[in-house]
């Protein structure tokens, strides 16, 4: 007679399936993201390349990631420059605030809140929208046309999240290290010219640039499965609706293992350094 499966070979065969479900959408969503940048070169050099809708997309990108860009990088600017101000501190070393805090916000804070962001809010909006648009029965519509719809739908997605990312990146930079600023000179009694003295000293182009790089590999990620889940919906409204949670846990999921393992490699090729 078969033996029941206890509750820990349940456990394990649910966990295996999960992440062999996941591996596989992430693995059909990259591919429509090599489709797409294919197609879009090729409309590029042909003159062809959707620019009115790739820049209406931005705008709307924009319009919904904007200030909430604002609100969450003012705390994380705050936060940080509290926490690393009272550990160095003690150490009595307040003239590194600026380089402890500044680091902090352009190598991690801002490629990650803008992720999170560009995954909460745009993948969510990316989804729905091309979700709706497959149980209309629209996409199989444009393939029935010879419309391609990695061409028409996805293409512009893609490059407006490569724009927006990047400039959603630097508006967090910006506000996160002046709120970090405002902590240490009103909060912790930091000379303005230590702060960005020290700021300067240990922050390099080269972090600016990582900085970006990384916002936009992100943005790029998060885009492709928010395209995968919503030409993928099925089953009616409630099939958008798992299609936009899927997009936004596993383009929050991604980003942090990516993110953990760009960081990794970044710090062994490019260590810290006085500028």
């Amino acid at each position: 007679m078969p033996t029941e499966a206890g509750p820990g070979t349940t456990l394990r065969r649910n966990f295996s399936g999960t992440v062999l479900a996941s591996l596989a959408t992430l693995g059909r969503a990259l591919r429509i993201g090599v489709q797409a940048v294919r197609i879009g070169a090729q409309d590029t050099v042909g003159l062809r390349f959707q620019v009115r809708e790739s820049l209406a997309q931005a705008w709307f990108l924009i319009t919904v990631t904007a200030v909430p860009a604002v609100l969450m990088a003012i705390p994380f600017g705050v936060i940080l420059s509290a926490q690393v101000g009272n550990i160095v501190s003690q150490l009595g070393a307040d003239t590194m605030i600026g380089a402890a805090g500044g680091l902090g916000v352009i190598k991690q804070g801002a490629p990650m809140a803008a992720a999170m962001l560009l995954g909460g809010a745009g993948a969510a909006a990316i989804a729905a929208d091309l979700g709706a648009r497959t149980i209309r029965e629209e996409v199989d519509a444009m393939r029935v046309m010879g419309v391609d719809p990695i061409q028409r739908l996805v293409v512009p997605r893609i490059a407006a999240m490569m724009l927006v990312a990047p400039l959603l990146n630097i508006l967090i930079i910006v506000v996160g290290i002046a709120a970090g600023f405002l902590v240490a000179v009103v909060a912790l009694d930091v000379t303005p010219g230590s702060y960005w003295e020290s700021f300067g000293s240990f922050t390099t182009t080269v972090d600016i640039w990582v900085s970006l790089v990384k916002a936009m590999i992100f943005g790029f990620l998060v885009v492709v499965i928010a395209c995968q889940r919503g030409l993928e919906a099925k089953g009616g409204p409630r099939g958008v609706a798992d299609g936009v949670n899927a997009a936004v846990v596993m383009s929050v999921a991604a980003v942090a293992v990516l993110n953990t393992v760009i960081t990794q490699v970044v710090t062994m090729f490019i260590p810290v350094r006085m500028a």
